[in-house]
């Protein structure tokens, strides 16, 4: 009767063991940092600082408000050394969770902290700081394919690849799944369009589109 009263306890006790690791690690969001990331030619700079407006994002209702990320803009100096050019607030109520820096000192934001596919999840920003194009998912994706993609309840996730500059400098390549499908960005005007490999009769074709609206694939 003891033995099973002891074996009762360690299945409890066992239970509640499990039971606040898991709400430890539910818990246990690692936060924004500061971070920089520079352009291939190293010829610029950009410092991400994290903001403060829990409260604007996706799943923190309650949360404070305060100011958003700012980035700070460098660029090297006749001497070598770097100067600050421009400090500006960006879209992201805390952070962005990657950002690209080109050749020509553009800034690219990509997705939101702790809140992939909600509020600005593409943006774009010259050399200078100035916001030039940003985009939400209902810009770039249809209402169902919007609905397609694997939601949770703070993050929509809308691409499963690498996203990078290409070797030009010139378009920020995010790759959307495993079957080539790709949404290009013009890393100088932010124009956009989604390319994917289409099925035909006995053959693949590349198709593209600039627009969700009007679902118009074309040859590329």
């Amino acid at each position: 009767m003891r033995t099973a009263r002891v074996r009762r306890l360690g299945w409890v006790a066992t239970c509640l063991t499990v039971c606040v690791c898991a709400a430890l690690l539910a818990d246990d969001r690692p936060g924004p940092q500061i971070r920089e990331v520079f352009s291939k030619g190293r010829d610029h700079f950009v410092r991400v600082i994290p903001g403060e407006s829990w409260g604007d994002a996706i799943g923190f209702a309650g949360s404070p408000k305060g100011k958003y990320a700012k980035a700070l803009f460098y660029h090297r100096q006749g001497d070598g050394s770097y100067g600050l050019g421009a400090t500006v607030p960006l879209q992201n109520p805390v952070a962005p969770v990657e950002f690209f820096v080109s050749d020509q000192g553009y800034l690219i934001t990509l997705d939101n902290w702790h809140n992939m596919g909600y509020g600005k999840v593409l943006a774009l920003y010259g050399p200078n700081g100035a916001p030039i194009k940003s985009y939400e998912l209902k810009d770039l994706f249809s209402e169902e394919e919007i609905e397609r993609f694997e939601h949770s309840v703070s993050s929509i996730w809308w691409h499963k690849g690498p996203a990078y500059v290409d070797e030009d400098q010139k378009a920020v390549f995010i790759s959307l799944d495993d079957k080539g499908t790709d949404l290009i960005m013009d890393a100088t005007f932010g124009t956009y369009r989604s390319c994917k490999w289409q099925d035909l009769v006995h053959v693949k074709d590349f198709v593209c589109r600039s627009s969700n609206i009007g679902r118009q694939w074309q040859p590329y």
